[in-house]
């Protein structure tokens, strides 16, 4: 039986982008396995921002390919993905992989596949997964109509589609990465306490 991850929003606005995705796993058709999976990470120090959909082990697969591309080109966003599609189209032993990436830097925003296909999106809008299309218009149409940030459009995408697609929860963790990027996401760094010692 196989483990499926759903749907994954991105949207970049105002030099910023946020990656969103819900939470849910499914197994089969008809089963769901987990609500609180994690399918949005930042790598790279913090500076690439990636959320997958399809089939969670090929999707680790395609993740952990492109993180070793990152440290190769010295985090190259666009470089990174090309060499990957290339690598996995001329690897003969390999086989494609049933998923799809999107994944962002502070200027750029790329669509993966495992079958070795780079696309920056239109309009700097863009969804994957079983609920892509629904969040895809969700998306749209807020970012033509309303003035809300990056993040809050990506979140409430993500949101309708999962009042729309059984394959989609609402769930809902997001990343940002840009010049004015607020994480709320992220934990806050811990703040060492001074002690009477120290304040001497």
């Amino acid at each position: 039986m196989e483990f499926r991850g759903t749907t994954i929003c991105a949207v970049k606005k105002k030099g910023v982008t946020a990656i969103a995705g819900d939470g849910q796993v499914t197994m089969g058709e008809s089963v769901i396995f987990k609500n609180t999976a994690v399918k949005v990470r930042r790598i790279y120090g913090g500076k690439v921002i990636l959320g997958f959909a399809g089939s969670v082990t090929d999707a680790f697969a395609l993740t952990e390919r492109f993180e070793g591309m990152l440290n190769k080109f010295g985090g190259n966003l666009m470089r990174s993905a090309v060499e990957l599609a290339e690598l996995w189209r001329s690897d003969k032993v390999g086989r494609k992989l049933d998923a799809m990436m999107i994944t962002a830097d502070e200027n750029t925003l790329l669509i993966l596949s495992g079958t070795g296909e780079v696309i920056e999106p239109d309009e700097g809008v863009c969804a994957i997964g079983s609920g892509g299309n629904y969040a895809l218009a969700a998306a749209r149409a807020l970012f033509q109509e309303t003035d809300y940030d990056a993040e809050t459009i990506a979140r409430k995408a993500l949101k309708i589609a999962s009042e729309i697609c059984v394959f989609t929860n609402d769930n809902i963790r997001c990343e940002t990465v840009g010049e004015n990027a607020v994480n709320t996401d992220t934990p806050p760094a811990k703040t060492k306490k001074c002690t009477k010692k120290e304040d001497k």
